[in-house]
């Protein structure tokens, strides 16, 4: 009968205690000493445990088992993420994660928890964002929103701050979670990403998007999110290139796998240059480039003629044998400067010659050329136009452009009609002039031949004398305007022939490199 009762006294316990387990709230402590909580106290709001994330698991190997379950997992994430079963979503990317350690995954777990911190004001899930976030960035420290992901980690950090110090009222069911704040609205609605894997059998081949012209993507196995449909090529030395076109689709994780087969026929060929992204050409200019150094590539055993340029420097020539099996590199150090581009537009601009240091450029525009880079001197020229001239430096790897708008060279009419004013005042000071000469020669004759000297008051006297201060008068009169018209003739009048300047990168051009892929610029300003 004792017995009996212990037992049943010790099967309650068991049930009571396991009861009590229950009822304790998921991630809070009890407090020591099994006390209970100050009546009065504020409740404090649930919050997510603080997660710690996934140790690197073993690079998987190029089978597919890994990679079917990380994508299962991935799926069910995206699925759970749609539905705001943020939780889920955030343990199924890291199931994703552990069967294959992809750094987007880390960014879809941290989304994950982003999003359920914003729409339940939860700190702790805040707090596992920023976990994640950091630990995306540690993957893959080369990430193109790396700039964004760090932004939202402060301003995540300082919302769980803030919530802890205000934390909501449990007044029941009904009650609305705090709003976010303004930071946290201006990180937009968070969401989940994609992912393109990329592999080979065998791995370690190169990986080209679109051609080669932009270099290599990277080597497989690789991972990272691109949008739109591309052509991926793969090629490993001593195999056969493989070609296969994919649509990235945002809201997957997809799979492009290669197998290539041994190709001993070929043969490999390494060129690279002094000058990344240098223009390579093969056999035939005449085709256009095969890439870009740094290159490499499978090729027919025979013999090749390689040519490489890049604007600002002398092209270098190579003739080689490429024997199948083997490998051949070309090292080119080409000699020369960096360029930058100047581009010159505007209306007339057809009409008009360029030069550059007193040198044409362009006999006529639009004209865009390459330039060393330094200081230059740039003159516009146009018939019937002011010319434009200026002091400008190109810097390497940008562009220059300048929009010219001439000015008309002004009319000389002014000049031409102080011209002949001046012809008149000179005319009439010669005649004036030959007039007071007649009196003088008049009355020099009478008194040569025995004339008696002519009487003082002889009006000829008075005649002569003002005719000379007429002529006097005259002449510097003719000086004076020929002097203006002269003036008239060279003044610069009116607006000068200006430009617009703007000075930009060459170009937005693709950057692809192991692990990333996007578009990449520079400015000079």
């Amino acid at each position: 009968m004792k017995l009996r009762l212990f037992a049943v006294i010790l099967i309650a316990g068991i049930v009571i205690g396991r009861s009590s387990a229950q009822a304790q709230p998921a991630g809070t402590t009890p407090p020591a000493g099994g006390a209970a909580p100050a009546a009065g106290a504020p409740a404090t709001p649930p919050a997510t445990p603080p997660a710690t994330p996934p140790a690197t698991p073993p690079a998987a190997g190029p089978g597919n088992a890994a990679l079917t379950a990380a994508q299962s997992a991935f799926d069910e994430g995206q699925v759970a993420f749609l539905q705001g079963d943020f939780d889920k979503a955030a343990q199924k990317f890291k199931d994703a994660y552990a069967a294959r350690p992809f750094a987007q995954f880390l960014y879809n777990i941290a989304a994950s928890y982003h999003r359920k911190g914003k729409t339940k004001a939860d700190p702790g899930a805040y707090d596992n964002a920023v976990i994640y976030y950091k630990q995306y960035l540690v993957d893959d420290p080369k990430a193109q929103d790396k700039e964004k992901v760090e932004k939202a980690i402060a301003v995540l950090e300082e919302e769980a701050k803030r919530l802890r110090a205000n934390p909501t009222p449990a007044t029941g069911a009904g009650t609305a979670p705090t709003a976010p704040s303004a930071a946290v609205q201006s990180l937009g609605d968070v969401g989940v990403r994609g992912l393109i894997v990329i592999e080979s059998s065998p791995q370690g081949a190169l990986i080209y998007m679109d051609g080669k012209a932009n270099g290599p993507l990277g080597t497989t196995p690789w991972s990272g999110t691109i949008t739109g449909e591309h052509l991926f090529t793969v090629e490993k030395r001593g195999y056969k290139q493989g070609e296969k076109r994919m649509a990235a689709d945002p809201s997957k994780l997809a799979v492009l796998s290669f197998v290539i087969a041994e190709e001993d026929y070929l043969g490999w060929l390494e060129v690279k240059s002094n000058v990344p992204g240098a223009d390579i050409y093969l056999d035939d200019k005449s085709v256009g480039a095969i890439g870009k150094t740094p290159y490499s590539g499978n090729f027919k055993p025979g013999k090749h003629t390689v040519w490489i340029s890049a604007d600002g420097y002398d092209e270098y020539q190579q003739d080689i044998e490429i024997i199948a099996g083997e490998a051949h590199e070309v090292t080119a150090q080409l000699k020369g400067s960096p360029v930058g581009y100047l581009n010159l537009r505007g209306p007339g601009i057809e009409d008009s010659r360029i030069y550059v240091d007193n040198e044409v450029l362009c006999e006529r525009g639009p004209c865009r050329k390459p330039v060393k880079e330094g200081v230059h001197t740039i003159t516009v020229r146009r018939p019937g136009y002011k010319p434009y001239v200026r002091r400008l430096e190109i810097q390497a790897k940008t562009e220059a452009s300048l929009k010219i708008e001439l000015a008309k060279k002004p009319g000389r009419a002014d000049a031409v009609v102080a011209y002949v004013i001046s012809a008149g005042f000179l005319g009439g000071g010669i005649y004036v002039g030959l007039q007071a000469k007649k009196y003088k020669t008049d009355l020099a004759n009478e008194i040569a031949a025995g004339n008696p000297p002519p009487d003082a008051n002889d009006p000829r006297f008075k005649r002569g004398k003002i005719y000379a201060i007429a002529a006097d008068g005259a002449f510097a009169l003719a000086g004076i305007t020929a002097l203006t018209a002269v003036y008239y003739t060279f003044r610069d009048k009116g607006a000068a022939s200006a430009a617009t300047i703007d000075v930009r990168a060459v170009a937005l051009r693709p950057e692809i490199g192991p692990g990333y892929a996007g578009l990449g610029m520079e400015v000079h300003w």
